[in-house]
């Protein structure tokens, strides 16, 4: 099934039902009077978050919704029917924006969350509301009240503990399969991730970490290049990100580049991502020889000091292929969750 983060739909309110203008006509009941019902209240929109969905992908088919409207008054002083409440189910982790607001409406994080879109309108009255000492026939009754329509923007954001993030084949997906039961796809060419996967690391009977995998970053990802750039907001909402540099290719240059570019499109799309806190994967070290893995550690500190931004947490060295290092990096990570949730 496609992966879809980010929809525009368009959402309407139930009219009010009119009010009723009758009197009672009966036989031997010659000033029967008012009995004009009341108009039901048109049904409202909600949005729920429930935790069975996890993409907004139905939302690209069916565009439009409408609660339904309040029935009119009647005669006899028969009341309308409320029109009934429209309630729309969403991801855990979706943002909604009314209209073209920058300013978020609504973030639903847990499921059963529930929030208010459009009112429905009331009911108008009828003429036995009217009904008075001086005024025993009344002919004014009221109309129901206007639906409310608009149109509203969703944007899904993952729940997850750790966010990874790195160039197009640097592993971030081959490190997610080692240490998850996820299955992102692997291959030899870059772009292989095109759409965010999400793993879960057990890490005793009572612990478990969430980690999301989304596409590769790219020079000029904040600015719409490569495929990254339509995913960079679900990091948002991770407590840790795991930064994966490849170091099989050791040229001073080559690692710094790989190492700032990604920092530097994560500046450019929020530079509040680089306040969290981050741990750095040194990963292929199984293609290096022993020499050439004494050498890593100068050359990545020296990347980490030219480099303007904050260093690491942690630094650590793995192979995703070969499973090493692994276990000290999920300790690591869930140490790290801890100390945030505290």
């Amino acid at each position: 099934m496609a992966f879809v983060d980010e929809v525009k739909i368009s959402v309407a309110s139930g009219r009010g039902g009119h009010g009723c203008l009758s009197f009672r006509r009966e036989k031997y009941v010659p000033r029967g009077g008012p009995d004009g019902g009341d108009g039901g209240d048109g049904g409202s929109v909600f949005l729920m978050a429930d935790a069975g969905m996890t993409s907004l992908i139905d939302f690209r088919y069916k565009p439009l919704y409408k609660a339904e409207n309040g029935v009119h008054g009647q005669g006899s002083n028969c009341h309308g029917k409320h029109g009934e409440d429209l309630i729309i189910k969403v991801p855990v982790g979706t943002c909604v924006y009314i209209g073209e607001e920058k300013v978020m409406f609504a973030d639903l994080i847990e499921s059963g969350q529930k929030v208010l879109l459009a009112t429905g309108g009331e009911g108008g009255l009828g003429n036995t509301r009217f009904k008075s000492s001086v005024n025993r026939a009344p002919r004014h009754f009221t109309k129901g009240g206007l639906a409310e329509e608009l149109t509203v923007r969703l944007e899904l954001r993952l729940l997850a503990d750790v966010g990874l993030l790195g160039l197009p084949n640097a592993g971030k997906s081959s490190f997610i399969r080692s240490v998850s039961e996820a299955t992102p796809r692997v291959a030899d060419y870059p772009f292989t991730t095109l759409r965010p996967h999400l793993g879960v690391v057990r890490v005793s009977h009572e612990r478990q970490i969430v980690l999301a995998d989304i596409p590769g970053l790219i020079a000029g990802a904040a600015d719409g290049v490569g495929l990254g750039h339509q995913f960079l907001r679900h990091l948002s909402r991770c407590a840790v990100l795991l930064h994966i540099v490849d170091v099989a290719a050791l040229s001073p240059d080559t690692l710094y580049q790989d190492y700032v570019q990604v920092l530097v499109e994560m500046h450019r799309f929020d530079s509040s991502l680089l306040d969290k806190p981050r741990l750095l994967l040194l990963n292929k070290i199984d293609l290096l020889s022993s020499q050439e893995r004494e050498s890593l550690s100068g050359l990545i500190n020296t990347c980490v000091t030219r480099s303007s931004f904050s260093p690491p947490s942690h630094i650590l060295r793995i192979s995703a292929q070969d499973k090493i290092g692994t276990d000290q990096v999920i300790e690591c990570l869930a140490a790290m969750v801890s100390e945030d949730d505290a």
